[in-house]
């Protein structure tokens, strides 16, 4: 059964949180149900779309009392997808080796002590950002997280050139 598209013009900021909580659901299922574990750069990937699904819920329950600040907040959520897509641009940049990969993801030691280097292994991240843990028809995950924020921005963009409809 297929929503109306009509729900989702008068409802765009609850579409951006349900893309961005499906986004999370997917990451979480890999990571929990599927042993996949992330690196920081993974990691980093959610914070965007854990930002979406408030600023979706928060500003449906702003705008069904008064509609005008819908654009701005559709405007902030494209931003976010954006935002979402650069980290995960970086991130296969990382992975194919195009960019170098922030030190906490290299396994670079710093240390010059043996307690240093202790200290520095027990807060070290346990997946290197470089490894590709799981692809799928040749796309690691940052890639097809990158092809799913970008189309989440497109979504977005798409909504805001429509006429807003009030609910």
């Amino acid at each position: 059964m297929m929503l109306s598209t009509g729900l989702f013009h008068r409802h765009p900021l609850a579409l951006a949180a349900l893309l961005a909580a499906a986004a999370l659901g997917g990451a979480w299922v890999s990571q929990y149900g599927f042993g996949l574990k992330p690196c920081d750069l993974c990691l980093l990937q959610r914070y965007p779309y854990l930002a979406l699904v408030a600023l979706g819920l928060t500003g449906e329950a702003i705008t069904r009392r008064r509609p005008r600040p819908r654009r701005p907040l559709l405007l902030l959520a494209a931003g976010l997808f954006l935002a979402d897509a650069g980290i995960a641009a970086y991130h296969v940049g990382v992975e194919q080796g195009w960019i170098a990969g922030p030190s906490a993801c290299s396994g670079a030691t710093t240390a010059t002590s043996i307690d240093a280097l202790r200290e520095q292994l027990n807060g070290a991240a346990l997946v290197s950002c470089k490894d590709t843990t799981f692809a799928f028809l040749g796309l690691s995950m940052a890639g097809w997280n990158l092809l799913y924020a970008l189309g989440g921005a497109a979504v977005m963009r798409y909504l805001l050139r429509q006429p807003m409809e009030s609910a």
